[in-house]
């Protein structure tokens, strides 16, 4: 377990924050996508897996959350405070969104999912999150599904190391990163993609890249500003493919409230660097305007929380919502990149001698992998072209046809 002065030196020296600029591509499967995130970013993270799981085709995870479409009926509240919120009404919207609204939710039945709640919880608590677990069981495949409880743990994200600024296990005040003894973030990857080299507790090898979180990047309550961990063996232009995690964090965790620590202090960049996969930390901002949320009440947004209430629309946890768009956006744009670096050459020689005459040929042929354009065709029954986009999400219209398009 790294001591304090041991993970300073890996979060600041060896993951230097570069100045904010336009989000890059990088050599990532589009296959390897997951997404994990911690009380509103955990229900976030439930609407991504269950909305897009067409992207996120390896899974989620959720910190402290709570039902997928949990305070459209009922107020949000109920689903809080260790209560018991009624998930009736959101399974009979799963099954009507199906292949609509949101993705098919026969793909919950392939994704990995992992859940972790703290008995001392009483900000969300065990209550709701076991409802999430009953919710998803309609769905998925038990075999794919860890539900994690931690004797004596608040409402935060647990840890297993001391980070400057972090708290005990028993106090849920800010930045919400606790030593609970427990890798959180550890746990998640490890069951989103099995056996993991272990991770980096000296000194890290790549860098945190900011980006403009803006355009089709950006949303109403996120801010201007996202931010990348990538691995030195991931860095743009790079033949070694890469893996994407989306990190979201909770109410009061966003880059304008606490800075780098939910970046730097939660153990995700530790396993991303020595396991060739780039951490996505997508950013929310604190929003003082009165909305009108799913059950009708005006409601603000101070804490910087993720749309799981319909600040931003009647369609927040569906596709098409902006916020999950905006994050959508970014992961195509990141996996944009695929194929790029991983070009191969062949080269044949050939002599031939005829009398006293010999002639020599040499053919060299370059194999790249492809990608399909942006609005090109990328699936359907008979395709036989690329089925990864350059640019944007991979969308079937039927079972025919596919089209890679941005997510509007």
């Amino acid at each position: 377990m790294p001591n304090v002065a041991t993970f300073l030196g890996l979060a600041m020296s060896g993951a230097a924050i570069a100045s904010a600029a336009a989000l890059g591509a990088y050599n990532v499967d589009p296959n390897s996508i997951s997404v994990s995130g911690l009380s509103s970013g955990g229900f976030m993270s439930a609407q991504l897996g269950v909305a897009y799981s067409d992207t996120f085709k390896v899974g989620f995870g959720v910190f402290a959350g709570g039902p997928y479409d949990c305070a459209r009926g009922q107020s949000y509240t109920t689903c809080m405070y260790n209560q018991n919120p009624s998930i009736t009404a959101p399974i009979a919207n799963m099954k009507t969104w199906s292949g609509n609204k949101i993705n098919p939710v026969s793909n919950l039945q392939n994704r990995k999912i992992y859940m972790w709640t703290g008995t001392a919880d009483t900000t969300v608590g065990p209550n709701v999150m076991s409802q999430l677990k009953a919710q998803l069981a309609n769905f998925d495949a038990a075999d794919n599904v860890s539900f994690i409880t931690t004797s004596g743990a608040v409402h935060t994200f647990p840890t297993d190391f001391d980070a400057s600024g972090d708290n005990s296990c028993s106090s849920s005040v800010s930045p919400y990163i606790s030593n609970c003894q427990y890798d959180g973030a550890g746990a998640v990857l490890k069951w989103m993609y099995g056996t993991l080299n272990a991770r980096n507790t000296g000194t890290l090898s790549g860098s945190i890249v900011s980006f403009s979180q803006t355009g089709e990047y950006g949303a109403s309550g996120m801010d201007t500003t996202g931010y990348l961990y990538v691995p030195k063996a991931c860095q743009s232009g790079s033949s070694t493919v890469c893996k994407l995690h989306v990190a979201l964090h909770g109410c009061l965790q966003s880059y304008s409230m606490i800075g780098s620590k939910f970046v730097s202090n939660t153990g995700y960049n530790m396993w991303a660097d020595t396991n060739n996969i780039i951490i996505l930390y997508p950013q929310a901002v604190a929003d003082n305007t009165m909305h009108t949320i799913w059950t009708g009440m005006p409601l603000s947004n101070p804490n910087g929380c993720w749309d799981w209430v319909g600040w931003y629309g009647a369609n927040a946890d569906q596709v098409g919502g902006v916020q999950m768009a905006a994050i959508v956006n970014q992961v195509a744009r990141i996996v944009s990149g695929y194929g790029a670096g991983s070009s191969s050459t062949t080269t044949t020689t050939q002599t031939i001698t005829t009398g006293s005459k010999t002639t020599t040929t040499t053919t060299t042929t370059v194999s790249t992998t492809a990608v399909a354009p942006l609005y090109g065709q990328c699936g359907g029954i008979g395709w036989t072209g690329p089925t990864a986009c350059a640019t944007g999400v991979c969308t079937a219209y039927s079972p025919y046809y596919a089209q890679c398009l941005l997510v509007v």
